[in-house]
């Protein structure tokens, strides 16, 4: 997808994952920095449609403004980003969100208007607790591998699945036995 968008006009940096979502009507004036993700459904708005209002007044009146994505971030599924909007490096915008003003770098932005909830730092830290419960015993991950790219993909899976029904099972109860399962694995790598 970076490819496709590139040959549109945006500039898009090396390394990122991006689901097919909106590009702006002026790509050209989207820049996304290196290793960032964007989600399904993100929207980039280069242009300021409120302007309609005046044009009785001033037929050709447009406004324009340009979107910058830094290294190193990532971007919610449905997140709206508006014109003259700077994403700071190492951020994440949360799905849903829209964003009219600058992110800084290091912050997790949510909400409508997009605000300020927390720091990647703190973040982080509640992730790698989270992964020591969740973690399944005994994948299997070659050197230089990670969890998607890993020839153990199906059989982690698995082993995730089966960990996670037991870790949560007081909130979900006693897991399904489904007959027609025919891939234990159930699910797919993404593209």
């Amino acid at each position: 997808m970076a490819t496709y968008w590139r040959k549109r006009g945006v500039q898009v940096g090396e390394g990122c994952s991006i689901i097919p979502s909106v590009v702006a009507t002026e790509p050209y004036l989207v820049k996304i920095g290196n290793h960032v993700t964007i989600a399904a459904g993100v929207e980039f708005v280069t242009h300021d449609g409120g302007v309609w209002l005046f044009r009785d007044q001033i037929p050709d009146l447009q406004v324009f403004g340009p979107i910058v994505i830094e290294d190193n971030c990532v971007i919610g599924m449905r997140a709206v980003i508006f014109p003259n909007v700077h994403i700071g490096r190492n951020s994440i915008v949360s799905a849903g969100s829209v964003v009219i003003g600058d992110v800084p770098p290091d912050t997790i932005v949510m909400g409508v208007p997009a605000r300020p909830m927390g720091s990647v730092h703190k973040y982080k830290e509640k992730c790698l607790e989270r992964w020591q419960v969740q973690r399944p015993p005994n994948i299997v991950l070659e050197a230089g591998s990670t969890w998607w790219t890993s020839s153990h993909f199906s059989e982690n899976r698995e082993k995730l699945r089966k960990h996670l029904l037991e870790v949560f099972s007081q909130q979900l109860g006693p897991a399904p036995v489904s007959p027609d399962r025919a891939d234990p694995a159930q699910g797919s790598r993404p593209s």
